[in-house]
C-alpha cells in the first residue's frame, strides 16, 4: 500500500479509498459538463486543501472553462474552525457575467463558503454554486447550497486526498481518519 512508509501506523481507519473518490470525482464531472455546457465558466478552487480535488475534477469536466484560486483561513493549525474566515489570496481576474463555481474540498460549519459566496456575488457573476468533496452536516451552522457534493461524513477529523493536519498528509491518495495521538 502506497505511502505506508511515513504513515508508520498513523492513520485509524481509511473512510474513502482511492478508487471509490475517483469514480465520484468522474460523475462530479460530468454532471458540471451537463449543467454547464454552453456556459462561461469559472471554477475557482479553494486553497489548499481543494488543490488535489480540483485538479482531477477539471480533468473530469469536458468543457471549455477558466480556473482560478483563492486562498481562506479559518483554522490555522487547528482541527476545528476557529469561525473566523480570512481571504488570504484574492481572484487573479474579473468574474463578472461569468457562471462561478467555487471548489471545497470540505463544508462543515459553512462559514467559508458563506464568506466565499458573499464575496463572489458582489461582483456581479451570472451564477455562483459550489462543488465540495467532503460534507460534514452535523457541524453546519449556516446553511450553504452545495449544488455538487461528492460524499457526506460523519463528524471525525480526516485527512487525505488535499485535507491536512497541521499542513501534512495532503498527499494520502484516500481520506481516512487520524489516531488522535497522530496530531500531537
Amino acid at each position: 500500500m502506497i505511502h505506508q512508509s511515513w504513515i508508520g501506523g498513523r492513520v485509524d481507519e481509511i473512510i474513502l479509498d482511492e478508487e471509490t473518490i475517483r469514480r465520484r470525482v468522474i460523475q462530479m464531472g460530468q454532471e458540471i459538463t451537463r449543467d454547464y455546457a454552453g456556459k462561461d465558466l469559472v471554477l475557482i478552487g479553494v486553497l489548499t486543501g481543494a488543490a488535489v480535488f480540483l485538479a482531477d475534477l477539471i480533468r473530469s469536466i469536458d468543457l471549455p472553462l477558466e480556473l482560478d484560486f483563492v486562498a481562506v483561513s479559518s483554522y490555522g493549525s487547528a482541527t476545528r474552525s476557529s469561525g473566523e474566515v480570512r481571504l488570504i489570496k484574492d481572484l487573479g481576474h474579473p468574474i463578472q457575467g461569468k457562471h462561478v463555481l467555487v471548489a471545497e474540498d470540505i463544508i462543515d460549519t459553512g462559514l467559508t463558503l458563506k464568506y466565499l459566496l458573499d464575496v463572489f456575488q458582489a461582483r456581479q457573476p451570472a451564477s455562483v454554486s459550489c462543488c465540495v468533496l467532503l460534507d460534514k452536516p452535523s457541524r453546519r451552522l449556516i446553511q450553504v447550497p452545495v449544488a455538487y457534493r461528492g460524499f457526506v461524513i460523519d463528524d471525525r477529523f480526516v485527512v487525505g486526498y488535499g485535507l491536512d493536519a497541521a499542513g501534512r498528509y495532503r498527499n494520502l491518495p484516500y481520506v481516512g481518519v487520524l489516531r488522535p495521538d497522530a496530531l500531537s
